[in-house]
């Protein structure tokens, strides 16, 4: 079950992408966007990280949505062109979504079993692992979340941080004008 609930969300996620992508206008772009980010925030609940998750859905969805809904109604236009008012928008879409459903036939139908294999190794797991004891019931999987990200994830952080102050310095200049 749990590999269905994330194959369906790894659908939505690079749909949505994909969808963000190919943007006719700004509001779809801005809709794309909504979309991935709550379903990454979920897929990264699926996996157990329930500190993560929330942050991202905090920081990313609470504070950044804010600056593209203003940058969104600055560059409002009064009639939006849609993903099929255009061909070659239309095209760019459906040959990503093509793309993709290839790309996950080859994954589910290789060596004719449905299994799916690991694309991507993580080579520093170790450094993740926080607490692997047997006889501990109950750990505080928040506390320990805050603590891994910073002490193990400072430097994520300190990016986070300044590319929320670099996009806020070039929203206010854009919105400044000349």
């Amino acid at each position: 079950m749990m590999t269905y609930i994330i194959t369906i969300l790894s659908t939505i996620f690079v749909v949505s992408f994909v969808g963000f992508s190919s943007k006719p206008s700004p509001i779809y772009g801005g809709i794309g966007l909504i979309i991935s980010g709550g379903v990454g925030c979920g897929i990264v609940l699926n996996y157990g990280g329930s500190f993560l998750g929330l942050m991202v859905f905090l920081i990313y969805l609470g504070g950044m949505l804010v600056v593209f809904g203003y940058t969104t109604a600055m560059a409002m236009e009064e009639y939006p062109e849609v993903w099929v008012s255009n061909s070659s928008v239309l095209l760019a879409f459906v040959s990503g979504l093509i793309g993709e459903i290839i790309l996950v036939g080859y994954l589910l139908l290789d060596e004719g079993d449905l299994e799916f294999e690991v694309v991507i190794t993580f080579n520093s797991e170790g450094d993740w692992v926080i607490n692997d004891s047997v006889d501990s019931d109950l750990i505080g999987e928040e506390a320990m979340g805050v603590a891994a990200l910073y002490s193990y994830g400072y430097w994520l952080v300190i990016v986070s941080g300044w590319s929320l102050v670099v996009c806020i310095i070039v929203v206010i200049e854009i919105t400044r004008g000349n």
